[in-house]
């Protein structure tokens, strides 16, 4: 595997798994849902405290819009912390491509620079199995 067929495969990659359309617009209609349950909720409070309502009918009203808004907000911190480690991770493969672009074509040795931009990690199973794993995903046996 070349050079440029590593970089356009990433490139490729990135768009698959990280694609946060889906999420973004999820995200935009639970803000719209948690506004407006929580605008209903004062609503019924300020309604409760200004008109004689029958009060086992207003806490059954009350704790099933606090419970849609709950549920609503669980699923909104869900989905922002998703959309968060999908940029994080996102960033840093796009990091780890120009740094990778940023290469000669023949490497001999890595400087420090290289080595903190492009290698996750190295394990060392034995003598004679060393991989080195990269920011990328990929593995290599040294």
């Amino acid at each position: 595997m070349d050079k440029d067929e590593v970089i356009a495969n990433c490139r490729e990659m990135m768009d698959l798994l990280f694609s946060t359309t889906e999420l973004e617009a999820e995200q935009a209609t639970l803000l719209e849902e948690t506004q407006l349950i929580s605008d209903m909720v004062q609503q019924t409070i300020y309604e409760n405290a200004h008109v004689a309502l029958d009060q086992t009918e207003y806490q059954k009203r009350y704790d099933n819009l606090t419970q849609r808004f709950e549920t609503a907000k669980q699923r909104l911190e869900t989905v922002m912390a998703e959309l968060d480690r999908m940029q994080t991770q996102r960033a840093d493969i796009k990091v780890f491509l120009e740094s990778f672009e940023a290469l000669p074509e023949t490497l001999t040795e890595f400087n420090l620079e290289n080595w903190h931009s492009l290698v996750e990690y190295a394990t060392v199973y034995s003598a004679d199995d060393i991989r080195f794993t990269f920011k990328n995903g990929q593995e290599i046996k040294a």
